[in-house]
């Protein structure tokens, strides 16, 4: 069977890696930088697949992926749902008495405040999770603490001091897998699908409301639906729009076109399989 090369923003070992080895089996993983440089990777090449965050149950959306989506407009595949444990990482000689900073994600270190503040912790930001255990690695410093993830602790040789240090329990990121092609499964009349679109409104009264009409007479219910500012203008937003259902299901298509009436852009995103976590 053919490896999938999986493309990722962050260091070996960032959730994005944990979510792409959970979702595939055995993948090659190509870091990038940055998500754009990610976004880049795929629309130039499409044997590549990216996995990207685009949604968390804490933090809310993942900045800049919205500007990405319609930029680039890759297919998406699937989407994954991945638990977030945060765990207190150093070096393996060193112990809680010699901790007195800690490196990690702004994301990370906002979601550890808890134990940050009982230990009275020095905060670090790092450009993510996986960067900062590997930055802990090279360094001899003892003082220094990482909040990453176990797979981190793995590939970088690094001691789990603490395990689920989050102040809350259940936080979960919603990945999208993304690819340069078309991927759409046929339509199984049993099985559960989200579609995904982008789409501008005409601007004229009550055009938001009436672009949604035909999801309400359709009885297609609306999963996310956010708006995001078109760079460098006030003037004119993007709709991010998921929604429960197969394009080629009739009542979806009878709410496409009503959609398509009071738009002035509307790209599809793509048609996969409903996660099993929408399920349980």
């Amino acid at each position: 069977m053919k490896k999938e090369i999986v493309a990722i923003q962050g260091e070996l070992g960032a959730y994005s890696h944990l979510a792409a080895i959970n979702f595939f089996k055995n993948p090659e993983i190509r870091t990038c930088t940055t998500f754009e440089e990610a976004f880049q990777t795929a629309f130039q090449n499409e044997n590549y697949k990216i996995i990207i965050p685009i949604e968390n149950s804490l933090a809310g959306r993942v900045a800049d992926i919205h500007y990405l989506l319609p930029k680039y407009k890759l297919q998406i595949h699937a989407e994954h749902f991945q638990n977030v444990e945060h765990n207190l990482l150093v070096k393996k000689d060193a112990n809680l008495s010699d901790i007195k900073f800690v490196r990690s994600h702004s994301q990370a270190i906002g979601q550890c405040q808890k134990i940050i503040n009982e230990k009275k912790f020095k905060t670090i930001v790092s450009a993510d999770t996986a960067g900062s255990a590997k930055e802990l690695s090279e360094s001899k410093d003892k003082s220094i603490a990482a909040i990453a993830s176990k797979l981190s602790a793995e590939i970088y040789d690094l001691k789990i001091l603490k395990e689920n240090i989050e102040d809350v329990q259940g936080n979960v990121t919603r990945f999208l897998i993304m690819g340069k092609n078309v991927n759409q499964p046929e339509f199984q009349k049993e099985k559960k699908y989200i579609t995904t679109c982008i789409f501008r409104l005409k601007s004229e009264p009550s055009a938001l409301y009436k672009s949604l009409g035909g999801f309400a007479t359709n009885q297609i219910n609306l999963t996310k639906l956010e708006s995001f500012s078109v760079k460098n203008t006030f003037d004119q937003v993007n709709f991010y729009l998921d929604f429960e259902g197969h394009l080629d299901d009739k009542p979806v298509q009878r709410a496409m076109e009503e959609l398509g009436f009071h738009t002035e852009m509307l790209d599809i995103l793509g048609v996969y399989e409903c996660s099993k976590f929408r399920q349980n």
